[in-house]
């Protein structure tokens, strides 16, 4: 049996702002990862005959240290398992979505269940 456990942190002006960043780089990481997604479904879609392998976890991981930390230096700011996690998130949901469990995944918003993991099983939401 797992259990878990809710706790609630009492963080300064400083931490607060930190754990913001590392929520931010999170939902921007699964927004340019979704971005690419739905890129490589329209090209498949448009060109069936030169099909792209759908991207895995490791394929967007892979794809965000080559093209988008080189230009956001404010990803080196911050833990690299917020990222990592978000991609993880972002894959299972598609296949999610392809096994027809749930819908098309969506766009993560500034302020709405603004979450983040890190190694070590601590998975953090802001309020």
């Amino acid at each position: 049996m797992l259990l878990g456990f809710k706790t609630e942190l009492k963080v300064s002006k400083q931490q607060r702002l930190l754990l913001a960043q590392h929520a931010g780089v999170a939902r921007h990481a699964w927004n340019q990862g979704l971005a690419l997604c739905q890129q490589v479904l329209i090209h498949n879609k448009l060109n069936p005959q030169d099909k792209i392998k759908f991207p895995t976890a490791i394929d967007l991981h892979k794809w965000l240290v080559a093209a988008i930390k080189s230009t956001h230096p404010w990803y080196y700011q911050v833990s690299k398992c917020a990222p990592q996690y978000a991609l993880r998130y972002l894959s299972d949901a598609f296949k999610s979505f392809f096994n027809k469990s749930f819908g098309f995944p969506k766009f993560k918003k500034k302020g709405r269940h603004d979450s983040f993991t890190l190694d070590g099983a601590i998975h953090i939401e802001l309020c």
